[in-house]
């Protein structure tokens, strides 16, 4: 047995400790936090029988489930219902309205409107168009005003509720041919008319030949769907070719790629998965991010 060591200047025993020299003194705690210490220890025996602590023995489900029978489960879903009785009288507001300016004329439904159709773009469309709806490659961005299938009130959210090549039986349905996938083209074909749709794009540069036998293939196999000058149409979703926006990318690479492969992005149909009200919440918030336009719109736009 080690003998007992007292400090010299404290004459207080130490605990045996030491390191590089320095010797840990063994002071008893302080009773504050002994008292302190004792109340916990007590106060977690009154939780364990009030409230739910003790998960149950091995071959049994559940747990204790305390005196006052308490549960966040519970809590948590009156809360909800709380709040969507809260919220009743506005999505029955939003419901009746039948237009974009019927909302903004209500100040209260209308911020109600951009709040709840901003939650639910966070939690259900930002994942594909980004937490401000700048968009990505092969994801629209939805603060131009730009759009494939018009950017009214009314088109977004008629989008919102049918998709985009979506499994809903009204879906919103476009598809480019693959044209080298699947033998359509040839490779130089296909860099002809790329060069030539650049062209249409104000790029310049291109080889005159290039871009005449370009100009013959976009007239043969592309001018049906986009339009002999190329503006795209809406009521196909045939993108505008002449805006220099494009969604697959614009370099020559990504342009040849994408005629090469055909794309074919897909938007879910939102009825069913949301409310009509929230719909209409998430077509007003996305209307009132810059792109949206008027409702009488204007000819040979497309893009989105």
């Amino acid at each position: 047995m080690s003998e007992k060591h007292i400090d010299q200047e404290t004459g207080t025993e130490t605990t045996g400790h030491e390191w590089d020299g320095i010797r840990e003194l063994d002071n008893p705690l302080p009773r504050w936090w002994l008292w302190i210490f004792y109340a916990s220890i007590a106060w977690s025996v009154v939780y364990w029988v009030l409230m739910p602590a003790w998960p149950a023995p091995p071959g049994m489900q559940g747990h204790t489930t305390g005196v006052v029978g308490n549960s966040e489960r519970v809590n948590v879903a009156n809360d909800l219902d709380a709040l969507q009785v809260s919220r009743s009288d506005f999505f029955t507001r939003l419901e009746a309205a039948d237009s974009y300016s019927a909302i903004e004329a209500d100040p209260a439904l209308f911020r109600f409107a951009l709040a709840a159709g901003e939650s639910t773009f966070g939690n259900f469309c930002s994942t594909c168009h980004g937490a401000g709806a700048q968009g990505f490659v092969g994801y629209p961005n939805l603060n131009d005003d730009v759009w494939l299938w018009g950017g009214s009130f009314d088109d977004i959210r008629h989008t919102l509720v049918v998709g985009i090549r979506s499994d809903h039986p009204e879906t919103r349905f476009s598809q480019m041919p693959a044209y080298g996938a699947d033998g359509l083209l040839s490779r130089e074909d296909i860099r002809h008319v790329r060069d030539y749709v650049l062209s249409l794009s104000g790029e310049t540069g291109f080889d005159a030949a290039a871009l005449e036998a370009g100009g013959a293939v976009f007239a043969s196999q592309c001018a049906t769907c986009h339009g002999a000058a190329g503006l795209g149409d809406r009521t196909q979703g045939a993108p505008n070719l002449t805006d220099a926006i494009w969604l697959y990318g614009g370099s020559p690479e990504e342009i040849e790629n994408t005629i090469w492969r055909g794309p074919y992005g897909v938007m879910p149909a939102w009825e069913g998965r949301l409310n009509d009200p929230t719909i209409t919440a998430v077509a007003t918030y996305v209307y009132s991010l810059g792109g949206g336009e008027a409702e009488v719109e204007t000819e040979g736009a497309a893009g989105e």
